[in-house]
């Protein structure tokens, strides 16, 4: 009885960690999402099995650039969350970057300002 309540148990735990791990990704997905429309993409739904497909070959949420008619554009694919495809242009893609930096700079400034002396010393141990 023990063994099953263990096993159970490990189970329960490597469940919640994969679900608290799917969750992460897909905020983060979902914030790229939106910095990606802010900056100017368009998105297109992947809403027939063909271009499902199509974006799931592709690099997964991650900005790639690809030339078409002589133009730079800029792709982010996304098959697991919105099922969709972002498309932007270079211009779009330098908006979003500015607006990667103002975040991470809004983030700096944040932790900065935490006043870490609240939680007491961490002691030599920590360093």
């Amino acid at each position: 009885m023990q063994h099953i309540l263990k096993t159970a148990g490990m189970l329960l735990l490597a469940g919640s960690t994969l679900s608290a791990c799917a969750m992460i990704e897909k905020s983060n997905a979902t914030s790229d999402e939106q910095k990606l429309a802010a900056a100017g993409f368009k998105v297109k739904f992947a809403d027939s099995p063909g271009k499902l497909a199509h974006v799931q070959s592709m690099k997964q949420r991650e900005v790639i650039s690809h030339i078409q008619n002589g133009a730079v554009y800029d792709a982010y694919a996304d098959a697991e969350f919105c099922k969709c495809l972002y498309m932007g242009t270079q211009e779009n893609y330098q908006e979003y970057a500015k607006l990667n930096v103002e975040q991470r700079t809004a983030e700096m400034n944040r932790d900065a300002a935490m006043d870490w002396n609240a939680w007491g010393g961490w002691g030599a141990w920590y360093y």
